[in-house]
């Protein structure tokens, strides 16, 4: 079955999606990895992103994650500064 989830984009990953936020329809029972490995294929520029995590509802969350339908995706691209 298909499940819709929110995915949300700061900083590069926002350059990159070209968007802010998008909807996706996945597979229900997707991990936080599974999601990220299409997202390097649809998008291969984050393949160039040394760091990229993901919070699920406001958490930080690693690739093992399980999302649940309605969850709110969000890519966190690696932080410069000094």
């Amino acid at each position: 079955m298909k499940m819709e989830i929110n995915l949300i984009a700061y900083g590069i990953a926002k350059v990159i999606l070209n968007d802010s936020s998008k909807k996706l329809e996945v597979d229900e029972n997707i991990s936080i990895g599974e999601i990220k490995s299409s997202l390097i294929d649809q998008f291969p520029e984050f393949e160039k992103l040394r760091s990229l995590r993901f919070a699920v509802n406001e958490e930080y969350r690693e690739d093992e994650f399980v999302l649940s339908p309605g969850d709110e995706l969000v890519i966190i691209p690696p932080v410069s500064g000094g």
